[in-house]
């Protein structure tokens, strides 16, 4: 199956589903990540302005996805309202090049402009696919957890060194490797197995 995940920003993709990737991956599925913003005008000034570019290709290396299967687009952080067109035009033509069978997208309930956009706008460009939302957890106000990836602790591990890659994102709380582990740990409780990533079903189609 081809499987298409959607990052507003390079990292939320890891952030969300970095385990699961990993085990589609490792299962033979051919799993696509666009990033639609490297951030660039938002990253400390002591780096270079496209360090995220070369920490997500890194990133994704981790994950196992092949390097051709990964995009970083040139939309400007904090204005995807103001390119809502032009995001929704992207994901059409993804659509349209890859007919993937199932979309990743950011929750429904994701508070940071640029998620909601590409979590509404997805809807539209995906509306005949499967589609998951994916958890941000501090973004979330509300997150209807009905679906569960089962993980082993080689995907968890995965998970965390692809998110490692970001040295720039590293002060960043949600960056620890701890907090990761409490989180995949807490959703495979629920789940009833050891780690899982948790979902949101915004389509399922048999």
């Amino acid at each position: 199956m081809t499987i298409l995940v959607i990052a507003p920003h390079t990292d939320d993709g890891e952030l969300g589903a970095g385990g699961s990737i990993a085990r589609w991956v490792e299962e033979g599925h051919e799993v696509h990540y666009v990033a639609l913003s490297a951030c660039e005008s938002s990253v400390p000034d002591h780096l270079p302005s496209d360090v995220l570019r070369t920490e997500v290709a890194l990133a994704t290396k981790e994950l196992g996805i092949q390097p051709g299967r990964v995009r970083v687009l040139d939309f400007e952080v904090r204005r995807f309202p103001r390119d809502r067109q032009e995001v929704l035009q992207v994901m059409v033509d993804l659509n349209r090049d890859l007919r993937p069978g199932l979309v990743l997208l950011p929750g429904a309930d994701d508070l940071h402009q640029d998620h909601q956009v590409v979590g509404a706008e997805g809807l539209r460009a995906f509306k005949h696919t499967s589609v998951l939302g994916y958890e941000i957890a501090w973004n979330n106000t509300a997150f209807r957890t009905a679906s569960f990836v089962a993980l082993e602790e080689r995907h968890v591990e995965a998970k965390i060194a692809a998110l490692g890659c970001y040295g720039s994102q590293a002060h960043r709380p949600y960056a620890s490797a701890d907090f990761l582990r409490s989180q995949v740990r807490f959703h495979g409780v629920r789940a009833g197995t050891t780690f899982a990533e948790t979902f949101e079903v915004h389509r399922w189609i048999l």
